[in-house]
């Protein structure tokens, strides 16, 4: 039976996600060759879709009335900004004229998302930290959800993305 992953309480989780994202991004940058590019930009699509989901679902969730409003307003438009740029990626592919300048700004859009929430002071994860939530019970739930919508993906392929913030477009299904 192989070991399992250390526990990882919810911010420590996100963090790790945030890392991941952000050497995948790094590597997309000097990948050389069309195949490389295309698999790292699937597997930075994969990565965002699940870490939006859970964020989304439990940890988003349990801030309500615990973190600024604002803050956490602005956070769920700049998922539904990222999954409109995951669509647009998913559905092309490195011969598109936009492919990199997707995946660079896709990139921008998540280096101002994560700075936002892992801010010492005012960001999301200090404000959710101060307010006593319990990331321990939040972290393993997220890690539970994570696990089975990887699997998910994998097997089926990543669902068109849910944009509520979004109101005056609809995706369509790739």
């Amino acid at each position: 039976m192989a070991t399992a992953a250390p526990k990882l309480d919810a911010v420590a989780l996100l963090k790790a996600d945030h890392r991941k994202v952000e050497d995948l991004f790094a590597q997309f940058k000097s990948a050389k060759g069309d195949g490389k590019k295309k698999a790292l930009a699937e597997q930075i699509c994969m990565e965002l879709t699940v870490h939006t989901k859970i964020e989304e679902d439990i940890f988003y969730p349990a801030c309500e009335g615990k973190v600024e409003e604002d803050l956490l307003k602005e956070a769920y438009v700049e998922h539904d900004g990222a999954k409109v740029l995951i669509a647009e990626i998913e559905a092309g592919g490195p011969d598109d004229e936009f492919y990199d300048a997707k995946v660079k700004v896709l990139s921008e859009m998540i280096e101002h998302h994560v700075e936002e929430e892992e801010k010492r002071v005012e960001g999301m994860f200090s404000q959710a930290r101060k307010a006593g939530l319990d990331m321990d019970a939040l972290g393993e739930q997220m890690a539970a959800e994570k696990e089975q919508l990887i699997a998910t993906y994998k097997a089926g392929g990543l669902p068109v993305p849910e944009t509520p913030t979004l109101e005056g477009t609809r995706l369509a299904a790739h």
